[in-house]
């Protein structure tokens, strides 16, 4: 893998330097054409399945790009369509051109009605709504058509503004009333990370008295729905703050994606900032003070101090806590950073391990104002990371882990990866007595295709783990070729919906070496592709715009050791449960230009023989799922929230929201119950766990949430069930351990 990924770099260099991109040259005055003449060269070039770039591709790319722009309809005008529709079969010949009058021509058109619009809204919002007028919205926006005039605009952003107004109102009304009525648009149970989100909750009498004891004064509909009008004049103005803060980089960077996308869904192109969120996400690390932030209004404002990190260990910054001024250590004067970017700002902010700051604050609780020094050092993002639990059960110890990606360091792999870490908790799940393993990949959405053969390695002798077809050096096979096995009892993997690339290679694995029992949807994501990113600025011999970001370009398909591809079709779980997703369209085969599935020749591999019941235990875990009311119940809920997902229409008059409303919430109760599941487990966290939380209230009360979560968790709970039912084959371990000694 490794190989192929650095062949395809110096092919790659050696064909773009021999077409000389230089920004010095007269005919490449612009960064966006040079960015366009790139990125495409690289694509017909890289790409493991290419496409031509026709009239055909121009449509396609003038219908997403406007749809990206433009998605609700609300700003371009059918004149302004009509304009537009000269260049949907030329733009194919504008790339060759490097012509970007298309792109020109939209973008100023697009900040021409962006001023409009501010207006616009401001004259709606500026009079009362009428919510006893027999009215509707339609939100199916695809099948719409642009307006004609100004007042046709006008009427279409009054009734988004009066729908927004009514929800608010709607609240507060209700809250007057003494009710306080929790949304319900979807039922979202406490998810296995320990994320609450929207539950569904029993409404309850809220206090009829103010802090103070006095009676709460009742207001008049006008005045609710003036306070509910200024909610969303409000919002409409942070929305529209935010837009001019875009530049013109940011909206070219949608159109290249509109080109770069019509290749496969997981080719994309990374602005600078981009790719530094990328580079974390993948890590689960940065170099900063290690605080995340939000502009709202002029103000760049702390939203979270990250527990572990430089501000934390400082205890001199706070949530709420406003950032006025930056000051580098080796500068004399500081930086206001009062109205700039928030990418501007967190440039600033951020820095190398071992540098310092000085940042100007006006404190959240007195509003002082006060400098902070603080020495910027790795900050490593907790939720990134693998987490493990002890599982309680009739006197068995079981052992979890959640992993949510397979992070790596993209510049040092032997740095702290997935693969070292699940290792790591396995070796501490053992000390404490672990009988069987669940390893946890629900909404694990992928990453390094090495850390997945390393971890499936952790549970094989050895073999080949998943096959990779590359555009330029055809057929690999990649193995773990490490006799030794970490853990040779009885495993279980969960997956579902979201489970995706990495994590269906080695779901894939294990269900073909009938290594582990796969329990989850009917099947995961199908995203059977593998995607390098290109360092576009080492593709220049001369560059004189700065950074000019990164591609991350599909470069190879990956298949299963029995031939199969897991592209669109994913893995097939061996159990089958319903969940929140079952009936929701999420998946690789929902998206536009998917690569096409296939299949090729199997890899030699050898069956693992460590069970002596396997297909015994799936059937009766299938029995039980069956059975089981808790997942039947899960399984209404997410029919009904399909068809709430699917209503459009929705009345903007008071009595029939209110009716409408009404009934959602009544009909919600039926699921109540999914949120007051309690199985008979108990969970814990392990030894040194337990002693970094004595240090990290943060840490333990995620924790305490996390095992709160898992206790009801019905998926869990059965994968429990399926440990303690598999029996294995002590001749296996016999000879395991002889191979150990």
């Amino acid at each position: 893998m490794k190989r192929n990924y650095k062949i395809l770099i110096v092919v790659l260099l050696m064909a773009v330097a021999s077409c000389s991109f230089t920004t010095k040259t007269s005919n490449d005055p612009n960064k966006d054409k040079l960015l366009l003449d790139l990125i495409t060269y690289v694509l017909d070039r890289g790409h493991f399945d290419a496409k031509d770039i026709d009239d055909d591709f121009s449509r396609e790319v003038y219908k997403d790009y406007l749809g990206g722009i433009d998605p609700l309809k609300r700003f371009f005008y059918k004149e302004d369509i009509e304009e537009f529709a000269a260049y949907e079969d030329r733009i194919d010949d504008l790339i060759k051109d490097k012509d970007l009058s298309f792109f020109d021509l939209t973008h100023e058109r697009l900040q021409q009605r962006m001023k409009e619009v501010r207006e616009i809204y401001k004259e709606i919002l500026a009079e009362p709504f009428d919510f006893t007028e027999e009215e509707e919205i339609n939100t199916n926006y695809d099948e719409i058509e642009y307006v004609s005039s100004r007042e046709e605009l006008k009427e279409r952003w009054r009734k988004q503004l009066k729908f927004t107004t009514l929800s608010t109102f709607y609240d507060k009304k209700q809250e007057q009333e003494g009710v306080k009525d929790e949304d319900l648009e979807d039922y979202t149970y406490e998810d296995h990370d320990g994320t609450l989100e929207n539950p569904v909750k029993e409404p309850g009498k809220i206090a009829a008295t103010d802090e103070d004891g006095e009676p709460r004064e009742k207001k008049t509909d006008a005045e609710l729905e003036k306070e509910a009008r200024e909610v969303t004049l409000t919002s409409m103005d942070e929305y529209f703050d935010f837009t001019e803060e875009l530049e013109r980089k940011d909206y070219f960077s949608v159109y290249v994606n509109a080109i770069v996308e019509e290749f496969d869904p997981h080719t994309f192109y990374f602005a600078p900032q981009d790719k530094d969120r990328f580079d974390i996400a993948m890590s689960g690390k940065l170099e900063g003070i290690g605080a995340r932030l939000q502009k709202k209004s002029d103000n760049i404002t702390i939203m979270e101090v990250i527990s572990g990190g430089p501000a934390w260990m400082s205890d001199q910054l706070s949530e709420g806590d406003v950032i006025l001024k930056v000051k580098q250590e080796d500068e004399e004067n500081p930086v206001s950073i009062v109205g700039m970017r928030l990418d501007d700002a967190v440039n600033l902010i951020k820095g190398p391990k071992d540098s310092k700051v000085t940042l100007t604050v006006r404190k959240k609780v007195l509003g002082n104002i006060e400098d902070v020094t603080i020495t910027r050092d790795v900050v490593e993002l907790e939720e990134t990371y693998a987490k493990s639990a002890k599982v309680n059960k009739d006197g068995r110890v079981f052992g979890l882990i959640n992993l949510p990606k397979f992070y790596f360091d993209m510049e040092n792999y032997s740095a702290r990866n997935a693969a070292g870490d699940v290792k790591q908790e396995i070796i501490r799940l053992k000390e404490e007595g672990m009988e069987g393993l669940v390893l946890d990949l629900r909404n694990n959405g992928g990453g390094s295709l090495k850390t997945v053969v390393d971890i499936a390695g952790l549970f094989i002798e050895k073999g080949p783990i998943v096959q990779v077809k590359s555009k330029m050096e055809g057929q690999e096979v990649l193995e773990d070729k490490d006799p030794s096995i970490l853990w040779d009892g009885p495993l279980v993997i969960l997956v579902n919906e979201l489970s995706a690339s990495a994590s269906e290679i080695l779901a894939a694995a294990m269900q073909d070496y009938k290594r582990a029992i796969i329990i989850g949807s009917k099947q995961t994501y199908g995203k059977g592709t593998v995607q390098n990113v290109i360092d576009l600025n080492q593709t220049v011999r001369s560059n004189e715009y700065g950074d000019l970001g990164a591609l991350k370009l599909t470069t190879q398909k990956f298949y299963r050791v029995n031939g199969g591809s897991t592209q669109l079709e994913g893995v097939k779980s061996d159990v089958v449960v319903p969940d929140r997703y079952s009936y929701i369209d999420i998946g690789e085969k929902d998206y536009e230009n998917p690569l096409p599935w296939d299949q090729i020749k199997p890899a030699k591999y050898k069956i693992w023989d460590g069970y002596i019941d396997y297909d015994d235990v799936i059937e009766k875990s299938k029995e039980r799922m069956a059975a089981s009311e808790q997942l039947n119940l899960i399984s209404e809920n997410a029919k009904w929230v399909k068809t709430q997902r699917d209503e459009e229409i929705y009345p903007l008059k008071y009595e029939a929201y209110h009716k409408q409303r009404a009934s959602t919430k009544e009909e919600a109760k039926r699921f109540n119950e999914i949120s007051k599941y309690s199985s008979n487990l108990t969970y814990e966290s392990l030894p040194y766990e337990v002693a970094q939380a004595e240090k990290d209230s943060v840490l333990k009360e995620k924790r305490v949430r996390w095992h709160k979560s898992l206790s009801s968790d019905v998926y869990v709970e059965e994968a429990i069930n399926v440990l303690g039912d598999i029996q294995v084959n002590n001749i296996k371990k016999s000879k395991l351990a002889d191979i150990r000694k």
